[in-house]
């Protein structure tokens, strides 16, 4: 695990890469979708915490709503407008439905709201070590799923796009490029090695560990670390993979060792998660 490129954000704690084994597991070949979520929702009545709170987290040029239901700014990074109604049934405001894109992957969902759906499914949030491992394909040391280089070359000469990251000037031109302003179907692009459809970019997905950026550097002191849980304190849950609104010029983790978190309550139009079997 870690990255061996040394060109992660030394706050997070990429590094030191570290030997890690784990036990056979199985894995969702997607993220969880709108349509496996509201199954869920449709057979138990759970409310996730947006539309307990009444409002979640969207990007501003994703916006579906009307001017009175924009709160205001996230501290910090303006391009985040708190919307009134959104939730994971209206993902980009009230004026928005998850039936429009039932095989996208369910977004403002808190990691709260992706252990109900797991106790619902008899499924388990994967740990960072589960997910790299898997995420990887089988690729050691990879920066990407598929390899070193974030783009292909068609025949044409033209760049090939694979996965769905940020195109242009972040935050206020999406060239859209790779078709994608939001989230980009759920089974899309090429999977990786082990048949796994978006490890790198669309949405963030939620992992069980909590988040200590000075965690690595204690496994490695351990030497070869079996099944690692993560540590038992830390400053939020760990998300790993990435986003659509990811770019080198502001947030580059859409490669395989990123790392980044958030509080478990949050909710956002571009995190969601996938599910391993349960221990």
């Amino acid at each position: 695990m870690g990255d061996p490129f040394d060109e992660g954000y030394p706050a997070d704690g990429e590094t030191p890469v570290h030997q890690v084994q784990v036990s056979p597991f199985s894995i969702d070949v997607t993220a969880v979708s709108n349509e496996q979520f509201a199954a869920f929702v449709d057979e138990t009545g759970y409310r996730t915490e947006s539309e307990v709170y009444g409002t979640s987290a969207v990007f501003h040029m994703a916006v579906q709503s009307s001017p009175a239901d924009v709160l205001g700014t996230a501290a910090g990074t303006p391009w985040w407008l708190n919307v009134r109604g959104a939730d994971w049934a209206h993902p980009m405001g009230p004026l928005s439905s998850w039936q429009d894109i039932p095989d996208h992957p369910v977004t403002q969902v808190s990691h709260t709201d992706a252990l109900a759906y797991c106790e619902w499914a008899g499924r388990a949030l994967p740990t960072e070590a589960q997910w790299e491992f898997a995420a990887r394909g089988g690729l050691e040391q990879s920066r990407y799923p598929w390899g070193n280089d974030l783009h292909g070359v068609q025949a044409n000469g033209e760049l090939e796009h694979r996965c769905n990251i940020w195109q242009g000037t972040f935050p206020t031109e999406n060239t859209v490029e790779d078709g994608f302003l939001t989230t980009a179907p759920a089974r899309f692009f090429s999977p990786n090695g082990y048949g796994l459809f978006q490890t790198s970019g669309n949405v963030w997905e939620w992992c069980a560990d909590w988040f200590l950026p000075k965690y690595y550097k204690s496994c490695l002191a351990l030497g070869t670390v079996a099944d690692p849980v993560g540590p038992t304190i830390g400053r939020g849950r760990v998300m790993r993979g990435g986003s659509y609104l990811c770019h080198d010029s502001y947030c580059n983790r859409y490669r395989l060792a990123a790392r980044s978190s958030n509080s478990p309550e949050s909710a956002s139009g571009n995190c969601g998660f996938r599910t391993v079997s349960a221990p």
